[in-house]
């Protein structure tokens, strides 16, 4: 496969959240607005380029018997870079994020690609794969974000966008609103792939 189409496949062809259904909790919890949304898919791209690229360094220096911790480890240090940078120079994105900040060391997304992956490949196509997937998981997240800020507030980073006399939905940010965007957007993509096929 192209690196091209390497890190293209993550934005729709195989997006974790909308075609293989990964790492729905922080999109389910976090997605109330769109700067929360931005802010975890980045946090989850740079977690996971950085271990795509580590564990495929590594990856022939370390016993199958003991891949998945070693695994969790490298993702657990760029975790915890991530959190620490968060909480120094974005305080209220980090309090926002709360829990999923340090709960993105066992999001499936990122241990999948490590095992699936950059265990098996060089360094350059893990770099590519973790930034590709990584922006796809940022896709979904923006995505299913300003469906509910929009809907649910009205506004979408912090513009309002539907006038002053719009009644927010506010089941739209909270969590029945998230079950029913994500559901509705995993249909939509389903379709969307089938009348590809």
């Amino acid at each position: 496969m192209s690196l091209a189409r390497e890190f293209t496949k993550g934005f729709v062809r195989e997006n974790p959240v909308f075609r293989l259904v990964l790492g729905l909790c922080p999109v389910l919890a976090v997605t109330t607005s769109l700067k929360n949304g931005v802010g975890m898919g980045l946090a989850a791209t740079f977690v996971l380029v950085g271990s795509n690229v580590f564990i495929s360094l590594v990856r022939k220096g370390v016993p199958s018997r003991i891949r998945i911790p070693c695994y969790i480890v490298v993702i657990a240090s760029f975790v915890t870079v991530v959190d620490l940078v968060m909480a120094g120079y974005t305080p209220a994105l980090h309090k926002s994020l709360g829990i999923f900040i340090p709960l993105i060391v066992v999001n499936c997304i990122i241990l999948g690609r490590a095992e699936a992956f950059a265990s098996k490949n060089s360094i350059g196509r893990s770099f590519v794969d973790g930034l590709g997937m990584g922006l796809g998981f940022t896709l979904a997240l923006i995505i299913t974000a300003s469906i509910r800020e929009i809907i649910g507030t009205g506004k979408i980073w912090d513009l309002v966008l539907l006038g002053e006399h719009y009644n927010p939905v506010l089941i739209a940010i909270l969590s029945p609103g998230a079950f029913i965007t994500l559901g509705l957007l995993i249909g939509l993509f389903n379709l969307m792939e089938q009348r590809r096929a």
